[in-house]
C-alpha cells in the first residue's frame, strides 16, 4: 500500500505506525532528491501537469463531492469558495506547474567563494531543507503549489490537507504520484496524508527524526495550535495587521490610490490593510476623500477622536480595533502626529507583516525602512505587493514574520538553507 493511495479513516487503524511510516519514506526521498538533476524535477513537474490535465474530470468530480458534504455540514461561503475547483482553477493549477519547472533552481548554487591566507576557498552552496511538513486547509489548489515548490527546491513533503478537502486531494494526489513516477522520481517525495484523524498532525508536528520544518497554512487557531505543540521548527506568520502611514509630504493622489487599493482590492488575505494612520496636517484635507472613497466599496470605517471630529459618521475605535486583523470591510483609523508617533503605534499593534508609508521625503522613508520591524516593509506602494508572485519569486510557499529561517514570502530560495564548502589543493592547516 502506498502512501497515495486512498484510504478510509477506518484502514489506518494505527495512525502513528502510518504517520511513521510516512516519515521514513520522506526520509529516504529526500536523500535521493539531493542526487537529482534539474532537469528530472522539472520533467516530472511536467508529468504532474499532464496527468492532471487528463484527470480533469475525475478531479472536478470529487471536489463536487466535497464540496456537497460541506453544503450539508454548513461550511460558510467564504470557505466553499476557497474549496471551489472549476475548469479555469484547474487551468492555473496547471500553469503553476508550468511556471515553477520555468523557475530557476536554487539548488547547488555557490556564492561569496573567496580565497583564504591559506589557500583555501571558501564558500556557501545552496540545499535543501530535507523533509518539509505542510499543513493547510480549504484550498486543494495548496496540495500542488506545495507539492511543486517542494520538489524544486529538492526537497520531500508530506502534505495534510483539512477534512473538508479530502477527496479532492486524494484526486490530486493521485496525479502527483503518478507524475513523480513519469519523471522516475521516488514516490516518497511527495506524500499526501490520507487520513483526517487529527492525530496524524499531533504525530507529523512531533516526529524531529523525519521533518526538519513544518509550515501551516490556514486561520489562526490553526497556526497557534501548530506553533504551540511542535517540536519541529516552524515557518509561519499568526496575522497579517498591515499598516498604511500616510505622511505630511505624501502627494494627495498616491495616498489616496494607495490606502483605497491597500484595504479595498481584497478584504480577506494577510495584507490587506487594516489601520490606516493619518499624519494630523494633512488629516481634514485627506480624510473626506478616503471616507468617499470607502463609502463607495462599502467599509465600514472605526476612527479615534481625533479621526471622528472630521468623519463624523465613523464609530468610535475600541482598543483592541488597533490589533485586529478584520478580514473584512472595516478599517481602523487613526490621526498621529508625525512619523515617530506613526511608528510607535506600528511598533505596539503591528504583526510584523507588511507596513507602508506614503511620503515624498527620502529622509522619512529611508528611517521608516530601516526602524519599522517587518518582513516587508513599503514606501508609496499598497501592501498588497507582499506575495511571493509580486516579488519575481515565482510562487510562495507562505509568508513568514519570523526572523529565522525565512522572513516575507517563502519562495524557492526560503525553502533551502546554505552550507559551507570548501575548496583546497592539499592545504593542512599548521
Amino acid at each position: 500500500m502506498t502512501a497515495h493511495a486512498t484510504h478510509s479513516d477506518d484502514a489506518i487503524a494505527d495512525v502513528d505506525a502510518y504517520m511513521q511510516r510516512l516519515g521514513g519514506q520522506a526520509r529516504e526521498a529526500a536523500t535521493q532528491l539531493r542526487r537529482c538533476e534539474t532537469a528530472a524535477k522539472n520533467a516530472a513537474l511536467l508529468a504532474m501537469a499532464a496527468r492532471l490535465d487528463r484527470a480533469r474530470d475525475r478531479v472536478l468530480a470529487a471536489n463536487a463531492r466535497d464540496l456537497e458534504r460541506g453544503r450539508d455540514n454548513g461550511l460558510d461561503a467564504a470557505l466553499l469558495d476557497r474549496l471551489a475547483l472549476d475548469a479555469a482553477r484547474l487551468d492555473a493549477m496547471i500553469e503553476g506547474l508550468h511556471q515553477v519547472a520555468a523557475l530557476p533552481d536554487p539548488v547547488g548554487e555557490i556564492d561569496g567563494l573567496r580565497a583564504r591566507p591559506s589557500g583555501i576557498q571558501v564558500g556557501q552552496m545552496r540545499v535543501p531543507l530535507g523533509v518539509i511538513g505542510i499543513i493547510y486547509e480549504s484550498r486543494p489548489n495548496v496540495t500542488l503549489e506545495a507539492a511543486s515548490l517542494c520538489l524544486k527546491s529538492g526537497n520531500a513533503a508530506i502534505l495534510r490537507g483539512g477534512s473538508e478537502a479530502r477527496e479532492s486531494n486524494a484526486a490530486i494526489a493521485e496525479c502527483i504520484r503518478d507524475g513523480l513516477a513519469d519523471g522516475g522520481l521516488p514516490a516518497g517525495a511527495v506524500q499526501v496524508v490520507a487520513t483526517t484523524d487529527r492525530a496524524a498532525v499531533g504525530r507529523l508536528i512531533q516526529m524531529p527524526e523525519f521533518v526538519d520544518v513544518i509550515i501551516p497554512r490556514g486561520g489562526k487557531s490553526l497556526i497557534e495550535r501548530i506553533s504551540r505543540e511542535a517540536s519541529v521548527p516552524v515557518i509561519k506568520h499568526l496575522d497579517g495587521v498591515c499598516h498604511v502611514y500616510l505622511d505630511a509630504t505624501a502627494d494627495p493622489e498616491k495616498a489616496l490610490a494607495i490606502a483605497v487599493n491597500a484595504k479595498t482590492q481584497r478584504y480577506g488575505t494577510c495584507n490587506t490593510m487594516e489601520t490606516l494612520l493619518v499624519d494630523a496636517p494633512v488629516a481634514e484635507g485627506l480624510l473626506p476623500r478616503l471616507a468617499a472613497a470607502y463609502a463607495e466599496h462599502g467599509v465600514e470605517l472605526r476612527g479615534c477622536e481625533r479621526t471622528r471630529a472630521i468623519l463624523a459618521d465613523a464609530a468610535p475605535a475600541a482598543e483592541a480595533d488597533w490589533a485586529a486583523e478584520y478580514l473584512a470591510p472595516v478599517l481602523a483609523v487613526r490621526v498621529v502626529d508625525g512619523i515617530d508617533a506613526a511608528m510607535a503605534h506600528i511598533e505596539r499593534y503591528s504583526s510584523r507583516h507588511t507596513d507602508a508609508i506614503v511620503t515624498e521625503s527620502y529622509t522619512l522613508a529611508r528611517r521608516f525602512l530601516a526602524e519599522v520591524d517587518s518582513s516587508s516593509v513599503m514606501v508609496n506602494a499598497s501592501t498588497r505587493f507582499a506575495d511571493g508572485f509580486e516579488y519575481g519569486l515565482g510562487a510562495e510557499i507562505g509568508i513568514s514574520t519570523d526572523r529565522l529561517h525565512a522572513r516575507g514570502p517563502v519562495g524557492l530560495e526560503g525553502l533551502t538553507t546554505r552550507k559551507y564548502v570548501v575548496f583546497g589543493d592539499g592545504q593542512v592547516r599548521q
